[in-house]
């Protein structure tokens, strides 16, 4: 059995983990929140963006409109835009979307090559040997629109100079405090709606269909990555307020058995020196 100073040093150190514990949720609670207010803002503007620009794609393509963004290839090669976390200690979250890229590299039947959105993604891809054509890191608990731009050149430019003929985004989608569902989608070429031209509502186009996905496609693609990185990072603080919470609630637990087992110890020491101070006692008589 541990002796009491043992039991002690180990209170101290779970007393000592609970409380940093505790500061990382707060601190994940704080950033949560400011995180949710940016998703839930930009999430309709994003879906319905994809929405009008999957109708004027297949407008365009009755029209034989050309526009590189929108053209279809055999696929030799894809890419795939990974969005992690750059930090730990968030649960499962960076585990589930890893398994979910490793599930998608091994279902092509063509090459993959990678740009990743956050640490744990890349650093898990060198590991396996993908092949990383860019990586991004640190872009902050509060990500602007600007700092996507540079994500997006790359998918963009790549796709159109023929690099890839896919696009593929695999990310964290937010749903609730308690949920995160690893969610992937085609981002090019354009997918129409399966219904065809004007499924998703009659619109009128001024001053042409053509034009107006001419100006519109270029920012496409930035809001898309733009939407999905304030999806991760919503997701990112609100796996790590759970997880820290969890730990917490774990090591209060822990110390608790551990004061309860120090006091049983310390209770059969009073008694063991009780029962020999008597037996001294008696032996003197």
């Amino acid at each position: 059995m541990p002796s009491l100073r043992e039991i002690k040093r180990r209170i101290r150190t779970v007393t000592s983990t609970a409380q940093i514990t505790k500061a990382l949720e707060m601190v994940s609670t704080s950033k949560m929140r400011r995180a949710q207010q940016m998703v839930l803002a930009s999430r309709p503007y994003s879906e319905k963006m994809r929405d009008v620009l999957a109708d004027l794609a297949t407008q365009a393509t009755v029209l034989d409109t050309p526009l590189p963004l929108l053209q279809k290839r055999p696929v030799r090669k894809t890419a795939l835009v990974l969005f992690t976390a750059d930090r730990g200690m968030a649960g499962a979250l960076n585990t589930n979307i890893l398994r979910l890229a490793a599930e998608f590299i091994r279902r092509q039947s063509t090459p993959v090559v990678m740009v990743t959105v956050g640490r744990k993604g890349r650093d898990w891809m060198v590991r396996q040997g993908q092949e990383i054509v860019a990586e991004f890191t640190h872009l902050g608990d509060r990500p602007t629109y600007d700092e996507i731009i540079p994500v997006a050149r790359v998918v963009d430019s790549g796709y159109v100079q023929g690099l890839y003929d896919e696009v593929h985004v695999l990310y964290t989608q937010y749903v609730s405090t308690m949920t995160q569902r690893p969610t992937s989608f085609q981002l090019l070429p354009v997918q129409p709606p399966p219904e065809g031209p004007g499924a998703i509502g009659e619109y009128i186009y001024e001053p042409s269909p053509e034009e107006v996905l001419r100006q519109l496609l270029p920012r496409f693609v930035e809001v898309q990555l733009y939407q999905t990185l304030v999806e991760t990072v919503a997701s990112e603080h609100s796996a790590r307020m759970v997880a820290m919470r969890n730990a917490t609630e774990n090591a209060n637990d822990i110390t608790v058995e551990l004061t309860l087992r120090y006091n049983k110890a310390r209770q059969e020491t009073i008694t063991k020196e009780i029962v020999e101070i008597a037996s001294g006692a008696e032996a003197l008589a």
